[in-house]
Protein backbone atom coordinates (compact mmCIF):
# COMPACT_ATOMS: atom_id res chain seq x y z
CA UNK A 1 0.00 0.00 0.00
CA UNK A 2 1.29 3.43 -0.63
CA UNK A 3 1.34 5.10 2.68
CA UNK A 4 0.26 8.88 1.08
CA UNK A 5 -2.99 9.65 0.27
CA UNK A 6 -3.98 12.64 -1.61
CA UNK A 7 -1.10 15.46 -2.01
CA UNK A 8 -1.65 19.38 -3.25
CA UNK A 9 1.41 21.18 -4.55
CA UNK A 10 1.60 24.52 -4.96
CA UNK A 11 3.37 24.97 -8.91
CA UNK A 12 5.30 28.63 -8.90
CA UNK A 13 5.20 30.36 -12.31
CA UNK A 14 6.63 33.19 -14.05
CA UNK A 15 5.02 36.65 -13.56
CA UNK A 16 1.64 36.04 -15.65
CA UNK A 17 1.03 39.79 -18.10
CA UNK A 18 -1.89 40.50 -20.24
CA UNK A 19 -2.11 38.81 -23.34
CA UNK A 20 0.53 36.06 -21.83
CA UNK A 21 0.26 32.22 -23.28
CA UNK A 22 -1.51 30.99 -20.11
CA UNK A 23 -1.77 27.28 -21.35
CA UNK A 24 1.80 26.54 -22.16
CA UNK A 25 3.07 28.57 -19.14
CA UNK A 26 1.34 26.46 -16.91
CA UNK A 27 2.18 23.11 -18.42
CA UNK A 28 5.77 24.06 -18.83
CA UNK A 29 5.22 25.19 -14.84
CA UNK A 30 3.94 21.75 -14.18
CA UNK A 31 6.26 19.66 -16.55
CA UNK A 32 9.22 21.38 -14.92
CA UNK A 33 8.10 20.91 -11.23
CA UNK A 34 7.54 17.31 -11.57
CA UNK A 35 11.06 17.48 -13.01
CA UNK A 36 12.64 19.26 -9.90
CA UNK A 37 10.85 17.18 -7.41
CA UNK A 38 11.17 13.63 -9.10
CA UNK A 39 7.11 12.58 -9.17
CA UNK A 40 5.05 11.59 -11.81
CA UNK A 41 1.85 12.81 -13.23
CA UNK A 42 -0.59 10.23 -12.97
CA UNK A 43 -4.11 9.60 -14.35
CA UNK A 44 -6.74 11.70 -12.61
CA UNK A 45 -4.50 14.68 -11.34
CA UNK A 46 -6.09 17.96 -11.09
CA UNK A 47 -4.19 21.09 -11.96
CA UNK A 48 -5.70 24.06 -10.75
CA UNK A 49 -5.61 27.54 -12.31
CA UNK A 50 -6.56 30.76 -10.34
CA UNK A 51 -8.95 32.74 -11.98
CA UNK A 52 -7.15 35.83 -11.21
CA UNK A 53 -4.40 34.94 -13.75
CA UNK A 54 -6.90 33.87 -16.03
CA UNK A 55 -8.41 37.39 -16.18
CA UNK A 56 -5.22 38.54 -16.28
CA UNK A 57 -4.15 36.99 -19.39
CA UNK A 58 -7.40 37.63 -20.96
CA UNK A 59 -6.40 41.34 -20.05
CA UNK A 60 -10.34 41.31 -18.64
CA UNK A 61 -10.36 45.03 -16.97
CA UNK A 62 -13.27 48.03 -16.66
CA UNK A 63 -12.92 51.22 -15.40
CA UNK A 64 -15.37 53.04 -12.88
CA UNK A 65 -16.03 55.53 -16.03
CA UNK A 66 -17.02 52.17 -18.50
CA UNK A 67 -19.01 51.03 -14.88
CA UNK A 68 -20.91 54.15 -14.63
CA UNK A 69 -21.29 54.18 -18.58
CA UNK A 70 -23.32 51.23 -18.18
CA UNK A 71 -24.97 52.15 -15.31
CA UNK A 72 -26.31 55.22 -16.79
CA UNK A 73 -27.97 53.49 -19.77
CA UNK A 74 -29.59 50.88 -17.55
CA UNK A 75 -30.95 53.87 -14.74
CA UNK A 76 -31.93 56.87 -17.54
CA UNK A 77 -33.42 58.66 -14.35
CA UNK A 78 -30.17 59.08 -12.18
CA UNK A 79 -32.38 57.48 -9.43
CA UNK A 80 -30.78 53.97 -8.13
CA UNK A 81 -31.02 51.95 -4.96
CA UNK A 82 -28.29 49.92 -4.40
CA UNK A 83 -28.69 47.13 -2.20
CA UNK A 84 -27.45 44.18 -0.62
CA UNK A 85 -23.74 44.77 -1.68
CA UNK A 86 -21.00 42.58 0.67
CA UNK A 87 -19.13 44.83 3.09
CA UNK A 88 -15.72 44.66 1.39
CA UNK A 89 -12.91 47.51 -0.19
CA UNK A 90 -11.73 44.80 -2.66
CA UNK A 91 -15.18 43.54 -3.27
CA UNK A 92 -17.12 46.36 -3.89
CA UNK A 93 -15.26 49.68 -3.63
CA UNK A 94 -14.13 50.49 -7.42
CA UNK A 95 -17.74 49.07 -8.24
CA UNK A 96 -19.16 51.69 -5.86
CA UNK A 97 -16.86 54.19 -7.41
CA UNK A 98 -18.77 53.47 -10.83
CA UNK A 99 -22.01 52.88 -9.48
CA UNK A 100 -21.98 56.35 -8.04
CA UNK A 101 -20.57 58.25 -11.32
CA UNK A 102 -23.63 56.55 -13.06
CA UNK A 103 -26.29 58.10 -10.77
CA UNK A 104 -27.23 61.35 -9.67
CA UNK A 105 -29.05 59.99 -6.62
CA UNK A 106 -28.16 56.64 -4.69
CA UNK A 107 -29.81 54.86 -1.93
CA UNK A 108 -27.82 52.03 -0.47
CA UNK A 109 -29.49 50.03 1.26
CA UNK A 110 -27.19 47.71 3.81
CA UNK A 111 -27.85 44.17 5.64
CA UNK A 112 -27.29 44.25 9.29
CA UNK A 113 -25.83 42.93 11.30
CA UNK A 114 -23.83 41.52 8.32
CA UNK A 115 -23.30 40.84 4.64
CA UNK A 116 -24.25 37.61 2.79
CA UNK A 117 -20.96 36.40 3.32
CA UNK A 118 -20.70 36.76 7.06
CA UNK A 119 -18.84 40.35 7.22
CA UNK A 120 -20.26 42.80 10.25
CA UNK A 121 -21.58 46.11 10.65
CA UNK A 122 -21.65 45.24 14.05
CA UNK A 123 -21.63 42.37 16.55
CA UNK A 124 -24.51 40.54 16.58
CA UNK A 125 -24.67 40.63 20.92
CA UNK A 126 -25.59 44.57 19.84
CA UNK A 127 -28.40 43.72 18.06
CA UNK A 128 -29.91 41.05 20.74
CA UNK A 129 -28.91 43.57 23.47
CA UNK A 130 -31.15 46.09 21.28
CA UNK A 131 -35.05 46.69 20.76
CA UNK A 132 -34.50 46.54 16.82
CA UNK A 133 -36.43 43.70 15.00
CA UNK A 134 -34.07 42.90 12.02
CA UNK A 135 -36.82 41.12 10.03
CA UNK A 136 -38.64 44.69 9.83
CA UNK A 137 -37.25 47.81 10.53
CA UNK A 138 -35.74 49.74 8.56
CA UNK A 139 -33.30 52.55 9.69
CA UNK A 140 -31.94 55.73 8.74
CA UNK A 141 -28.17 56.60 9.05
CA UNK A 142 -28.69 58.53 12.36
CA UNK A 143 -30.72 55.80 14.03
CA UNK A 144 -27.95 53.42 13.09
CA UNK A 145 -25.56 55.13 14.87
CA UNK A 146 -27.86 56.07 17.66
CA UNK A 147 -28.79 52.23 18.12
CA UNK A 148 -25.16 50.79 17.42
CA UNK A 149 -23.03 53.65 17.78
CA UNK A 150 -19.80 54.51 16.20
CA UNK A 151 -17.46 52.19 17.46
CA UNK A 152 -17.78 48.88 15.41
CA UNK A 153 -15.14 48.08 12.69
CA UNK A 154 -14.64 45.11 10.55
CA UNK A 155 -12.72 42.52 12.91
CA UNK A 156 -10.14 41.73 10.01
CA UNK A 157 -9.67 45.43 8.64
CA UNK A 158 -10.32 47.14 10.67
CA UNK A 159 -12.91 49.62 9.00
CA UNK A 160 -16.29 51.12 9.29
CA UNK A 161 -17.98 50.29 6.32
CA UNK A 162 -20.99 52.62 6.42
CA UNK A 163 -18.00 55.62 7.37
CA UNK A 164 -16.15 53.98 3.74
CA UNK A 165 -19.10 53.76 1.73
CA UNK A 166 -20.50 56.83 2.30
CA UNK A 167 -17.28 58.37 1.71
CA UNK A 168 -17.54 57.92 -2.04
CA UNK A 169 -20.04 60.69 -3.10
CA UNK A 170 -21.85 63.41 -1.74
CA UNK A 171 -25.13 61.53 -3.17
CA UNK A 172 -25.15 58.60 -1.40
CA UNK A 173 -27.92 58.02 0.98
CA UNK A 174 -27.43 55.08 2.96
CA UNK A 175 -30.38 52.98 4.89
CA UNK A 176 -30.63 49.83 7.00
CA UNK A 177 -32.89 46.74 5.80
CA UNK A 178 -33.31 43.04 5.51
CA UNK A 179 -36.32 42.72 3.18
CA UNK A 180 -34.95 44.09 -0.51
CA UNK A 181 -38.30 45.23 -0.69
CA UNK A 182 -37.60 48.09 1.82
CA UNK A 183 -35.70 50.11 -1.15
CA UNK A 184 -39.17 50.68 -2.88
CA UNK A 185 -40.16 53.05 -0.36
CA UNK A 186 -37.45 55.01 -1.75
CA UNK A 187 -36.96 54.32 -5.69
CA UNK A 188 -38.49 51.82 -8.11
CA UNK A 189 -35.08 51.37 -9.94
CA UNK A 190 -33.16 48.85 -8.10
CA UNK A 191 -29.17 47.72 -8.76
CA UNK A 192 -28.99 44.20 -6.93
CA UNK A 193 -25.74 43.76 -5.44
CA UNK A 194 -25.94 40.80 -3.83
CA UNK A 195 -23.99 37.68 -4.91
CA UNK A 196 -25.76 33.90 -3.84
CA UNK A 197 -29.27 35.39 -3.14
CA UNK A 198 -29.51 37.86 -6.44
CA UNK A 199 -32.34 35.63 -8.70
CA UNK A 200 -34.50 35.38 -5.27
CA UNK A 201 -34.28 39.61 -4.83
CA UNK A 202 -34.52 40.29 -8.55
CA UNK A 203 -37.96 37.96 -8.36
CA UNK A 204 -38.76 39.79 -5.21
CA UNK A 205 -38.81 43.19 -6.84
CA UNK A 206 -40.31 42.88 -9.89
CA UNK A 207 -43.45 41.15 -7.66
CA UNK A 208 -43.72 44.06 -5.72
CA UNK A 209 -43.77 46.45 -8.43
CA UNK A 210 -40.32 47.75 -9.03
CA UNK A 211 -39.79 49.40 -12.46
CA UNK A 212 -36.71 48.95 -13.28
CA UNK A 213 -33.96 45.92 -11.63
CA UNK A 214 -30.63 44.53 -12.86
CA UNK A 215 -27.91 42.46 -10.97
CA UNK A 216 -24.03 43.09 -10.57
CA UNK A 217 -24.24 40.35 -13.00
CA UNK A 218 -25.99 42.27 -15.28
CA UNK A 219 -23.48 45.74 -15.55
CA UNK A 220 -20.44 45.15 -17.93
CA UNK A 221 -22.36 41.78 -18.90
CA UNK A 222 -20.58 43.18 -22.76
CA UNK A 223 -18.45 45.59 -23.65
CA UNK A 224 -18.88 49.00 -22.31
CA UNK A 225 -16.55 51.54 -25.11
CA UNK A 226 -13.55 49.01 -25.20
CA UNK A 227 -13.99 47.75 -21.71
CA UNK A 228 -13.58 44.21 -20.85
CA UNK A 229 -16.69 41.77 -19.40
CA UNK A 230 -17.99 38.81 -18.78
CA UNK A 231 -21.58 37.85 -20.02
CA UNK A 232 -22.77 35.37 -17.60
CA UNK A 233 -21.45 37.43 -14.29
CA UNK A 234 -20.98 40.92 -15.08
CA UNK A 235 -19.29 42.77 -12.29
CA UNK A 236 -19.81 39.18 -10.09
CA UNK A 237 -16.24 37.99 -8.72
CA UNK A 238 -14.62 41.37 -9.59
CA UNK A 239 -11.54 42.44 -7.65
CA UNK A 240 -10.64 46.08 -7.56
CA UNK A 241 -7.02 46.75 -8.89
CA UNK A 242 -5.00 50.46 -8.52
CA UNK A 243 -6.14 53.50 -9.59
CA UNK A 244 -10.22 53.00 -10.59
CA UNK A 245 -9.84 49.73 -12.52
CA UNK A 246 -11.61 46.34 -11.61
CA UNK A 247 -10.31 42.86 -13.26
CA UNK A 248 -13.24 41.12 -13.77
CA UNK A 249 -14.18 37.39 -13.27
CA UNK A 250 -12.76 35.43 -16.18
CA UNK A 251 -14.57 34.26 -19.20
CA UNK A 252 -14.38 31.90 -21.95
CA UNK A 253 -12.57 29.51 -19.66
CA UNK A 254 -14.10 26.24 -21.19
CA UNK A 255 -11.03 26.92 -24.34
CA UNK A 256 -8.40 27.79 -21.59
CA UNK A 257 -8.46 24.23 -19.82
CA UNK A 258 -9.26 21.62 -22.54
CA UNK A 259 -6.01 23.35 -24.01
CA UNK A 260 -4.05 22.76 -20.99
CA UNK A 261 -5.51 19.06 -20.50
CA UNK A 262 -4.83 18.48 -24.40
CA UNK A 263 -1.46 19.88 -24.27
CA UNK A 264 -0.16 17.28 -20.73
CA UNK A 265 -1.94 14.30 -22.37
CA UNK A 266 0.41 14.91 -25.19
CA UNK A 267 3.21 15.82 -22.85
CA UNK A 268 2.37 12.62 -20.52
CA UNK A 269 -0.12 10.51 -22.15
CA UNK A 270 -2.13 11.04 -18.74
CA UNK A 271 -5.66 12.50 -18.32
CA UNK A 272 -5.20 14.77 -15.83
CA UNK A 273 -8.29 16.91 -15.20
CA UNK A 274 -8.16 20.52 -15.40
CA UNK A 275 -10.16 23.46 -13.43
CA UNK A 276 -10.33 27.30 -12.53
CA UNK A 277 -10.94 28.78 -9.13
CA UNK A 278 -11.81 31.36 -7.15
CA UNK A 279 -13.09 31.72 -3.67
CA UNK A 280 -12.98 28.87 -1.62
CA UNK A 281 -16.34 27.88 0.15
CA UNK A 282 -15.40 27.72 3.69
CA UNK A 283 -16.14 29.41 6.31
CA UNK A 284 -13.86 31.69 9.32
CA UNK A 285 -14.63 30.43 12.81
CA UNK A 286 -13.18 33.78 14.21
CA UNK A 287 -14.54 36.12 11.77
CA UNK A 288 -18.20 34.00 10.80
CA UNK A 289 -16.91 34.89 7.21
CA UNK A 290 -18.09 32.70 4.28
CA UNK A 291 -15.17 33.23 1.98
CA UNK A 292 -17.04 32.52 -0.73
CA UNK A 293 -17.57 35.99 -2.89
CA UNK A 294 -17.13 34.78 -5.76
CA UNK A 295 -20.23 33.72 -7.75
CA UNK A 296 -18.92 30.32 -8.65
CA UNK A 297 -15.74 28.70 -6.95
CA UNK A 298 -15.24 27.17 -10.68
CA UNK A 299 -15.69 28.84 -13.53
CA UNK A 300 -15.25 26.11 -16.06
CA UNK A 301 -13.84 22.27 -14.91
CA UNK A 302 -13.31 19.31 -17.46
CA UNK A 303 -15.36 16.43 -17.55
CA UNK A 304 -13.46 14.04 -14.94
CA UNK A 305 -14.15 16.67 -12.22
CA UNK A 306 -18.30 17.10 -12.55
CA UNK A 307 -20.52 15.18 -9.53
CA UNK A 308 -19.89 14.58 -6.19
CA UNK A 309 -17.88 11.88 -3.72
CA UNK A 310 -19.26 8.71 -3.36
CA UNK A 311 -17.42 7.41 0.29
CA UNK A 312 -18.06 4.95 2.90
CA UNK A 313 -16.97 6.41 6.32
CA UNK A 314 -14.38 3.75 7.67
CA UNK A 315 -15.26 4.32 11.75
CA UNK A 316 -18.69 3.51 10.61
CA UNK A 317 -17.98 0.68 8.94
CA UNK A 318 -15.62 -0.56 11.37
CA UNK A 319 -18.49 -0.11 13.88
CA UNK A 320 -21.37 -1.60 12.15
CA UNK A 321 -20.89 -3.99 9.42
CA UNK A 322 -17.50 -5.09 10.74
CA UNK A 323 -17.67 -5.25 14.56
CA UNK A 324 -16.37 -8.04 15.44
CA UNK A 325 -14.19 -9.52 12.63
CA UNK A 326 -10.88 -9.76 13.82
CA UNK A 327 -7.87 -7.64 13.42
CA UNK A 328 -6.40 -9.72 10.82
CA UNK A 329 -9.42 -9.85 8.30
CA UNK A 330 -10.24 -5.92 8.49
CA UNK A 331 -7.97 -4.73 5.78
CA UNK A 332 -9.81 -7.09 3.36
CA UNK A 333 -12.95 -6.69 4.72
CA UNK A 334 -12.35 -3.08 4.35
CA UNK A 335 -11.28 -2.86 0.62
CA UNK A 336 -13.98 -5.59 0.22
CA UNK A 337 -16.79 -3.01 1.24
CA UNK A 338 -15.42 -0.10 -0.43
CA UNK A 339 -15.21 -2.10 -3.78
CA UNK A 340 -19.02 -3.19 -3.66
CA UNK A 341 -20.48 0.10 -2.38
CA UNK A 342 -23.34 1.74 -3.99
CA UNK A 343 -23.83 4.68 -2.16
CA UNK A 344 -21.81 7.13 1.09
CA UNK A 345 -22.93 6.33 4.37
CA UNK A 346 -24.16 8.99 6.79
CA UNK A 347 -21.40 11.68 8.11
CA UNK A 348 -19.61 11.98 4.48
CA UNK A 349 -20.93 15.56 2.63
CA UNK A 350 -21.85 15.52 -0.73
CA UNK A 351 -20.32 18.28 -1.83
CA UNK A 352 -19.61 19.11 -5.07
CA UNK A 353 -15.72 17.90 -6.31
CA UNK A 354 -15.13 21.14 -8.22
CA UNK A 355 -16.42 22.85 -4.64
CA UNK A 356 -13.99 20.30 -2.58
CA UNK A 357 -11.36 20.67 -4.50
CA UNK A 358 -11.45 24.68 -5.70
CA UNK A 359 -11.28 24.96 -1.93
CA UNK A 360 -8.12 22.94 -1.33
CA UNK A 361 -6.94 24.94 -4.36
CA UNK A 362 -7.64 27.89 -2.53
CA UNK A 363 -6.13 27.38 0.58
CA UNK A 364 -2.52 25.96 -1.21
CA UNK A 365 -2.52 29.46 -3.17
CA UNK A 366 -3.38 31.60 -1.24
CA UNK A 367 -3.98 35.25 -1.99
CA UNK A 368 -0.69 37.08 -1.44
CA UNK A 369 2.51 37.05 -2.38
CA UNK A 370 3.35 32.92 -2.80
CA UNK A 371 3.97 33.11 -6.54
CA UNK A 372 1.59 29.74 -6.67
CA UNK A 373 -1.15 30.72 -8.70
CA UNK A 374 -1.16 27.37 -9.85
CA UNK A 375 -2.16 23.96 -7.94
CA UNK A 376 -1.58 20.35 -8.40
CA UNK A 377 -3.48 17.54 -6.45
CA UNK A 378 -2.43 14.41 -6.53
CA UNK A 379 -4.11 11.02 -5.24
CA UNK A 380 -7.71 12.88 -4.50
CA UNK A 381 -9.72 10.06 -6.32
CA UNK A 382 -8.26 7.25 -4.80
CA UNK A 383 -9.32 5.46 -1.65
CA UNK A 384 -8.17 2.91 1.23
CA UNK A 385 -8.45 0.35 -1.73
CA UNK A 386 -6.45 1.67 -4.64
Amino acid sequence: MRMTGTLARGIRTPMINRGDDLAQIVVDCVLAAAKEENFTLNDKDVVGVTEAVVARAQNNYATSDQIAEDIRAKFPSGVVGAVFPIFSRNRFGNHLSGIVKGCDKLYLMLSYPSDEVGNSLFDDELLSLSDVNPYSDVLDEKTYRKKFGYDNKHIFTGIDYVEFYKSFGENIEIIFANDVRSILDYTKNVLCCDIHTRFTSKRLLLEAGAEIVYGLDDVLSKPVNGSGYNEKYGLLGANSNPGDTLKLFPRDCDKLIDEISAKLKKATGKQIEVMVYGDGAFKDPVGKIWELADPVVSPAFTAGLEGTPNELKLKFLLDDKLAGVPKSEQYEAVVEAIKTKSGGSLGTTPRRYTDLLGSLCDLISGSGDKGTPVVLIQGYFDNYAS
